[in-house]
């Protein structure tokens, strides 16, 4: 077998319409445009969502919500959930592992949420003030 002799199975390729050509070829008078308007005319084109002159749907619903690109990659942490890590001292590499931050995470914010009860050793990862107050009274450090 050589790629110039490949070809196409028979029937899966069909002829393009030849519209405008006669009633004999099947798409004669109005070519398959219906009767008069304007997409019966050449270049009648408009916008998607054009309305006639109305105010498009989309222009009369209130915009709404708002996705940050960034919240993919940033993650909080909770207070209580530092506990649960044995890992010391503990980093976004051991928040990773532990199943706290997602993978694709490349920063972390530790928040005031919840409790603390041992000391932890927090380095590269960042805390609110009401969280390191927390972190240092429990006798943990923040680098």
């Amino acid at each position: 077998m050589r790629l110039n002799t490949l070809s196409p199975a028979r029937g899966a390729k069909k002829d393009a319409k030849r519209v405008g050509r006669g009633s004999s070829a099947g798409g004669g008078k109005t070519a398959g445009r219906g009767v008069k308007g304007q997409k019966a005319r050449a270049g009648g084109y408009h916008k998607t969502g054009f309305e006639g002159g109305q105010m498009p749907l989309q222009r009369r619903l209130p915009k709404v919500g708002f996705n940050s690109q960034q919240s993919r990659f940033r993650a909080e942490v909770r207070l209580g959930e530092l506990a649960k890590i044995e890992a010391e001292p503990v980093d976004l590499a051991a928040l990773k592992k532990a199943g706290i931050v997602p993978k694709q995470a490349l920063h972390a914010k530790v928040v005031l949420s919840g409790t603390l009860d041992k000391a932890v050793k927090l380095v590269g990862v960042a805390a609110t003030a009401g969280a390191r107050k927390a972190i240092e009274a429990a006798g943990g450090t923040v680098e």
